[in-house]
């Protein structure tokens, strides 16, 4: 038995000995066992401290004893690498550097162990991080890193070890997962009428509704109060409807819009599908830490579950990460590297990202796992244009181009072409953008072509189903509207169509026809060209009009002014692909339209061909029903007022039996008279005439 002044005190570490001089009392004692002394004296700062605090007053040392060490305590962080090079002493230093420089990358590593034997090192090595999800990063990440020809690494977690040498020899059947039936999910394309839904958020984003399009009036799919808290989303191919929360994203579809999967994302504001639906990225700028990145997070829509997560630095380009047309990979794009994943692992393409020194832009192409990069000049080295095929990454295609300010990526729909948007300066300008031309460059993967235009590009876009693409070129107040079709014979030759020339406009285009849509001048005007044959079908105007949205087929077009644009006139017009107006519907505070995407067509080429070729026979019936349709209400319409009528009906019977019920009373209140009928009673009537005097004015007349 010693006191608190014996000579334990000194051996003890700084925080130990503050928290003992603060803690124990002169007349405290404490009790340790010898062996216990020598452990203290011996290693004062290791774990074998515990045992000896242990009996300094339990009830006094709690806050000290939570801190205690646990014996599984930094395992979590130890990562096992295996298929190292054995190499001896010479060659070690070289090693160790090769692996830090790979796996320093992933997090900070605090101790590094390289077993040996006989001289050279055992094929595997054990590196330890400062925290536990850096090391599942160097996992994810490093597991498969191929060093050289014959050293590809597997990293695993240390505790792996452990889970996997105590799985049980007995087999356990998995649990059934309860089967959810969310109902037909593409169920609006088997509309005999064939027509296309749409969403629309009013009362300044307090309701959303969906609606099937119809030449008379919209008719409600599904309505709902405060369903989303500020837009929503159509995924791809139209399955499902992203609705999106403070907490997260939701999915609806179904025939009843049922919620299919949940995505918890605290301040998601942004979000991205990819093309094949099998994953959802939602973005959110309040969550976010340096050893769990959550800013961007990838979702399987499938499953609900997480697959990874991303930093992100600013979301100024949404979308960070750009989709292959297949869904197999993803790219993102950070100053000098383009980094290529693939799925559903979402890891590094090879491993490593490409190193492509000024990269600026990017873009996949739609019809094959081909994407596209432009790098700007640098010194004498002129711009390029690069096409690199996927996961190969085997460049089929470069251009130097010269004098570049700015490039545009344009794929045609199919990815059989794609126009480059060059912004140039002429000769001798010093200054960038000060008088340039802008040159097209429409490329195919084993043809090129280019042409210029002295006039400056204010927008370019391709026609979604074929080769032809229109151009926006002039100043303002006279702006030149051109459209040409690409021809191959061989030989890439853009031929000008026709050339429009209109004031403040910009372009949306859907098949062979193209609208022209004012948004720089309140008068909103719009002109309808048929390039087909160059006719201008119709001009019309949308006042104030803010955006303007073609419907998949390409049978209608709508034109809007958003609550979130202007404060008056909020309402959408429903127009026909030749410019005559259909429908006026004023909402409330009007704040959004989107049209529900279509999946791609099941048929193949052959069954459209032999469509087209039978389509004068299919447009007779379309006429019939047509003027059908126009000389009668719908059959919604019809069954809503029959629905109307029969509801009266019934009101009216209910009516009359309880006015018949009451009779009796009627009689009985009114001394047996009745008066259910005029002219009931007419025996007892008694005629009596009532005169009484109401007003008397004399005026005089004077002499006459």
């Amino acid at each position: 038995m010693i006191s608190n002044k014996a000579p334990i005190q000194p051996a003890l570490s700084k925080v130990a000995t503050s928290h003992i001089s603060r803690l124990l009392t002169p007349t405290d004692v404490i009790i340790v066992s010898f062996n216990a002394h020598w452990s203290l004296t011996q290693s004062p700062d290791s774990h074998s401290l515990w045992p000896c605090l242990s009996v300094l007053r339990p009830e006094l040392l709690d806050d000290i004893l939570r801190e205690k060490p646990q014996e599984a305590d930094g395992i979590d962080s130890v990562v096992v690498v295996d298929n190292v090079p054995q190499v001896g002493p010479e060659r070690l230093e070289k090693l160790k550097n090769v692996i830090h420089k790979i796996f320093s990358k992933f997090g900070k590593i605090t101790t590094e162990f390289y077993p040996e034997a006989d001289g050279m090192t055992k094929g595997y090595i054990f590196l330890e991080y400062a925290s536990p999800n850096q090391a599942l990063e160097a996992v994810k990440n490093a597991d498969g890193y191929k060093l050289d020809k014959q050293h590809t690494f597997r990293v695993n977690l240390f505790t792996d070890f452990d889970k996997y040498m105590n799985i049980s020899d007995e087999w356990e059947t998995p649990e059934k997962q309860p089967f959810k039936d969310f109902g037909n999910m593409r169920h609006w394309i088997e509309d005999p009428d064939c027509r296309d839904q749409y969403s629309v958020i009013y009362e300044a984003g307090e309701r959303t509704a969906i609606f099937s399009n119809d030449a008379k009036e919209p008719i409600t799919v599904e309505e709902r109060a405060r369903w989303t808290e500020t837009y929503v989303r159509w995924s791809p191919k139209g399955t499902y409807l992203a609705t999106f929360h403070q907490r997260g994203i939701a999915l609806w579809g179904g025939e009843k819009f049922k919620q299919i999967q949940r995505f918890s994302h605290q301040g998601v504001s942004l979000i991205d599908f990819s093309p094949c639906e099998r994953y959802v990225v939602t973005f959110s700028p309040l969550m976010d830490t340096k050893e769990d990145p959550q800013a961007i997070i990838i979702w399987d829509i499938l499953t609900g579950q997480k697959k990874r997560g991303f930093h992100c630095e600013s979301s100024a380009h949404w979308p960070i990460f750009k989709w292959s047309h297949d869904g197999k990979f993803f790219a993102r794009m950070t100053p000098d590297t383009l980094s290529i994943y693939e799925t559903p692992s979402m890891g590094l393409l090879d491993k490593k990202s490409l190193k492509i020194t000024g990269i600026k832009d990017f873009s996949w192409s739609p019809g094959d796992n081909i994407i596209a990069f432009w790098v700007p000049e640098d010194k004498d080295i002129p711009a390029r244009v690069t096409l690199m095929q996927m996961p190969s990454r085997q460049e089929i295609r470069v251009r130097n181009l010269f004098n570049v300010v700015d490039c545009k990526l344009h794929w045609q729909k199919n990815g059989d072409y794609l126009c480059v948007k060059v912004d140039r300066t002429p000769k001798g300008t010093q200054v960038y953008g000060e008088g340039g031309v802008l040159n097209l460059f429409i490329s195919r993967v084993n043809l090129t072509c280019c042409f210029l235009l002295t006039e400056s590009i204010i927008a370019f876009a391709w026609e979604p189903n074929g080769s032809k693409f229109a151009v926006l070129h002039g100043e303002s107040p006279r702006i030149n509207a051109s459209f040409y079709h690409v021809k191959n014979n061989g030989k890439i030759e853009p031929t000008l169509i026709c050339m429009y020339v209109h004031q403040h406009c910009c372009m949306s285009c859907v098949q062979c026809l193209y609208v022209f849509f004012s948004v720089c001048s309140m008068n909103g005007a719009l002109a309808f060209v048929d390039t087909s044959d160059c006719t201008m079908m119709n001009i019309a105007e949308h006042y104030m009009a803010s955006d303007v949205e073609w419907d998949p087929t390409g049978r209608y077009v709508v034109t809007s002014v958003s609550w979130w644009s202007h404060k008056v006139d909020n309402a959408y017009w429903l127009w026909t692909f030749q410019g005559r107006l259909l429908q006026k519907n004023n909402k409330d505070r009007f704040c959004q339209l989107l049209w529900r995407p279509r999946p791609p067509t099941l048929l193949s080429v052959e069954q459209i061909k032999m469509i087209k070729k039978d389509l004068k026979k299919y447009s007779k019936i379309f006429e019939q029903k047509d003027r059908l349709s126009q000389s009668k209400a719908s059959k919604e319409l019809v069954d809503k007022r029959r629905a109307m009528m029969e509801e009266y009906r019934r009101y009216r019977e209910a009516a009359l039996q309880n006015y018949h019920e009451q009779k009796s009373i009627r009689l009985e209140l009114r001394g047996g008279v009745d008066t259910d009928e005029l002219d009931s009673n007419v025996d007892d009537w008694e005629e009596e005439t009532i005169e009484f005097f109401i007003n008397e004015e004399i005026i005089p007349l004077g002499d006459l």
